[in-house]
């Protein structure tokens, strides 16, 4: 075998006629400080390799579209040039190693994400890295450039505005494990000694084809709008129980992510 073979049977490959899989998820949200509040929801996700996205029927289109401008760096560049432009800020070269991507697609002209991962391994498919792109409701966006241990345990400084109930400080404490048959994250805000928020998803794999994004599709009707909504009639909820809003900072731009 050579080397251009041996690189190629590492990429991680995905099942079903598109090369990607679905998972059927449940998301909670569990506060704690100042008050305690918890929701839940069921959506789907996509897991897609960056190199090779899926190719849908016309037909079928609109319920799933992958593009550059819902995510980091340059709307008019591929998803993995601007994703390989990040890491080249943080001296990472993947060397065209496989990148591994957990998103909502635009389904019916929306998208909204709050957490996208890639998970980014190196020509020979080791993990070299994950990266985590959060967007908030006011159109901002941020990357967290990861080292997780063999676990998939990370953690960060919170340099993003998100909730306007928490402020811009504390720590993240994520178990990101690589998904498989079942998808299993979780993230805690760390502040004051205390772990004021958690949120968790999990998921069951499908292979994504016709049959499953049409089945998807009509349990979790325009999908991502839900999502959004449901962030928004939490914080409503939140603010009627008197929760004082944060000051929201200005975000700097950060390169690599913001378009230029």
């Amino acid at each position: 075998m050579t080397l251009t073979q041996a690189r190629t049977a590492a990429r991680r490959p995905l099942p079903g006629p598109w090369g990607a899989a679905l998972y059927d998820c449940r998301i909670a949200h569990v506060r704690t400080r100042p008050v305690r509040h918890a929701f839940q929801h069921r959506t789907y996700l996509w897991l897609v390799d960056l190199d090779r996205l899926p190719r849908l029927p016309p037909p079928l289109r609109p319920l799933a579209r992958f593009q550059a401008r819902d995510h980091l760096g340059d709307p008019a560049r591929s998803l993995r040039d601007n994703l390989d432009g990040y890491l080249a800020t943080h001296g990472v070269d993947l060397d065209g190693g496989q990148v591994l991507m957990l998103s909502h697609a635009r389904s019916l002209g929306h998208v909204f994400n709050p957490i996208t991962l890639y998970w980014c391994h190196d020509p020979d498919g080791r993990p070299v890295c994950t990266v985590a792109e959060v967007h908030n409701t006011y159109g901002e966006r941020h990357c967290y450039l990861l080292r997780p241990d063999p676990d998939g345990r990370a953690d960060t400084t919170k340099e993003f505005y998100v909730s306007p109930f928490f402020p811009v400080d504390g720590r993240y404490r994520m178990l990101l494990p690589p998904p498989d048959g079942r998808l299993r994250l979780t993230m805690h805000l760390e502040h004051d000694g205390a772990r004021p928020f958690t949120a968790t998803v999990q998921g069951v794999r499908r292979p994504a084809g016709p049959s499953g994004l049409l089945r998807a599709a009509v349990r979790h009707p325009w999908s991502t709008a839900a999502v959004s909504a449901h962030i928004r009639i939490q914080g409503v909820r939140l603010f009627a129980r008197g929760l004082p809003v944060q000051p929201r900072p200005q975000h700097s731009h950060q390169e690599g992510v913001s378009a230029p």
